[in-house]
C-alpha cells in the first residue's frame, strides 16, 4: 500500500493576513479618519533612522516635520471616484509621531521616498549631556 503525502491546506487562507494586521484593524482613529502609519526605527552610522510604510502615495501627499524633539509623518491617500465591488485599501489621512533620541540634531534631517517606503534620518550630536545633581531642599 502506498501512502500519499498529505498537503495541509488551510481552510481560510486570509486568516494569517488578518492576524498580521490585527492591531491596525482595531486601532481607533485619533482624529476623524486619521490612521497610523507603520514604521521601523534604528540607529545607523551616527544617525537615527525611521522608515515608514506608505505604498501608493505621491511624494507631494507626504509631509514630514520635527517640533520639540518629535518627528511626525503625515500623509493622505485619496481614492478614485468609481463604484467598487470590494476594497481593502485604506483611504484618508494617516499620521505617525515618534520621539527623537537625546542629542538629535533637528537641523540635520534627510528624507527619501522610494518604492512605497519613506526613509527619514536625523543626525545625532556627539556630545552627551552629563547627569546633573539636583539639590533637594527641605524645611522644618
Amino acid at each position: 500500500m502506498t501512502t500519499l503525502p498529505r498537503r495541509q491546506r488551510f481552510a481560510f487562507p486570509e486568516i494569517p493576513d488578518w492576524f498580521e494586521n490585527f492591531p491596525a484593524r482595531f486601532a481607533m482613529p485619533t482624529m476623524g479618519d486619521l490612521y497610523t502609519v507603520r514604521i521601523e526605527d534604528y540607529m545607523e552610522e551616527g544617525r537615527y533612522v525611521m522608515r515608514a510604510e506608505l505604498p501608493g502615495m505621491s511624494p507631494e501627499g507626504i509631509d514630514v516635520f520635527i517640533s520639540d524633539g518629535v518627528l511626525t509623518v503625515q500623509a493622505e491617500r485619496t481614492g478614485k471616484e468609481v463604484t467598487k465591488n470590494h476594497s481593502e485599501i485604506r483611504y484618508g489621512a494617516m499620521s505617525r509621531s515618534v520621539s527623537l533620541p537625546p542629542g538629535a540634531d533637528e537641523d540635520d534631517v534627510k528624507a527619501d521616498y522610494a518604492d512605497g517606503m519613506l526613509t527619514v534620518s536625523v543626525g545625532l550630536g556627539t556630545e552627551k549631556a552629563e547627569a546633573k545633581h539636583v539639590e533637594i531642599r527641605h524645611g522644618k
